[in-house]
């Protein structure tokens, strides 16, 4: 399995050429002792997540669940579907969702071959459910082996988030956990009676129309931040509640800097995103677009000491969906996060407010952008009553 890997990731990197402007990731990997038996590592993108996540799949000896929302069945997704059905070949009971909107592509060819390897295989809400009005998605990024050693984060499995040539991969992070919450964790995704299991690190799940659990562990942060807050999201349209919070943090001397995506990702999501700048940066809000590649972190730091990463957006949709979030009390861990974020803010376009005021942007593109929110805002309460209803 290993040499397999090898040969992945040489081919990868093999087409020649520098990276333009490529977030160099850390030199080391960070790991914070919360408690003698629990560690955190954050991990660069897919070049940094996927050998770890690979390695971690060949040493699985028992259990091994993946939840996933998209995942290709070529390239990197060739090497997860082999390296799993090899697992299941050994013996590992092996569980695996993947999200049938994010996976409609090749989702049907992934579940196939992990099928006829063994694996138990589930295609969460396929296109077809949309006839019946079952909107949601599964957009949890978790892979969790024998309930020691946890992937968390924003990565799916495919070769967007690795840099080929001079195309940059995608700008998204994920963390690597062990210790008592991957046993928590493995309790909540087989719905178990919950364990306790205190301590630095806390992992999240909502369920359908749950989000607004996790919406409010990013309220009360930039409720209770003092000195700054530092955002990286891909999909950044927040609704009333977070927008004032954060527009109170910097109004009251918090240096709220905010990293949003620029042309490369989604433009109907970049319109809706452009449509609150003005409003952000009258306020003492510094904005950045990275434009080198997809942003799709949703990480965001407060004070130095609080973490806040995983699959939910603060978008409406993530309020619908399956969703994780962790949070992470720890100076360290969150030291390294603002490093990856000022270092992609060094390299982002900033925002001015005489870009914000154009006549291009106040009479097309904010109210475009507006239109685009309150659909957005439409859909997620629909799916959000039709989930609370069934």
């Amino acid at each position: 399995m290993m040499s397999f890997e090898a040969h992945a990731l040489a081919t990868w990197d093999d087409e020649g050429g520098t990276v333009r402007t490529r977030v160099a990731p850390p030199t080391t990997p960070l790991e914070l002792d919360v408690s003698s038996n629990e560690s955190v590592e954050l991990l660069d993108g897919g070049e940094a997540a996927y050998p770890r996540m690979l390695a971690a799949i060949a040493d699985a000896k028992r259990t091994l669940d993946l939840e996933v929302y998209a995942f290709s069945p070529f390239g990197v997704g060739a090497a997860f579907i082999e390296a799993i059905g090899s697992a299941a070949a050994r013996g590992v009971v092996c569980r695996v969702v993947i999200d049938g909107w994010g996976s409609a592509r090749g989702g049907r060819t992934v579940a196939a071959a992990l099928r006829a390897r063994g694996c138990h295989v589930v295609v969460y809400h396929r296109l077809l459910a949309l006839m019946i009005g079952r909107f949601g998605r599964n957009h949890r990024k978790i892979l969790l082996v024998d309930d020691e050693v946890a992937f968390l984060g924003g990565i799916n499995i495919g070769d967007q988030y690795m840099s080929r040539g001079v195309r940059v991969g995608w700008a998204d992070l994920a963390l690597v956990i062990h210790g008592p919450q991957c046993a928590r964790l493995g309790s909540m995704i087989r719905r178990e009676p919950p364990r306790v299991a205190p301590g630095s690190v806390q992992i999240e799940l909502c369920g359908l129309a749950g989000g607004w659990r996790l919406r409010r562990r990013y309220i009360d942060a930039f409720v209770e931040a003092r000195r700054r807050i530092h955002i990286a999201h891909g999909y950044f349209l927040p609704d009333l509640g977070i927008l004032r919070a954060i527009t109170a943090a910097a109004r009251r001397g918090v240096e709220v800097k905010l990293l949003l995506a620029g042309g490369k990702n989604m433009p109907f999501s970049n319109a809706a995103a452009r449509s609150l700048h003005r409003r952000l940066l009258s306020a003492g809000v510094t904005i950045h677009e990275w434009n080198d590649s997809v942003l799709h972190a949703k990480v965001a730091t407060v004070d130095g000491q609080r973490l806040l990463v995983g699959s939910f957006n603060l978008d409406p949709f993530s309020l619908a969906n399956l969703e994780a979030l962790v949070t992470v009390d720890d100076r360290h861990v969150v030291a390294q996060v603002e490093g990856w974020i000022r270092a992609h803010l060094a390299l982002a376009q900033p925002m001015t407010t005489v870009e914000a005021s154009s006549w291009r942007r106040r009479w097309l593109i904010d109210p475009f952008g507006r239109v685009v929110a309150k659909v957005a805002v439409i859909m997620s309460r629909i799916m959000g009553r039709r989930h609370r209803s069934g």
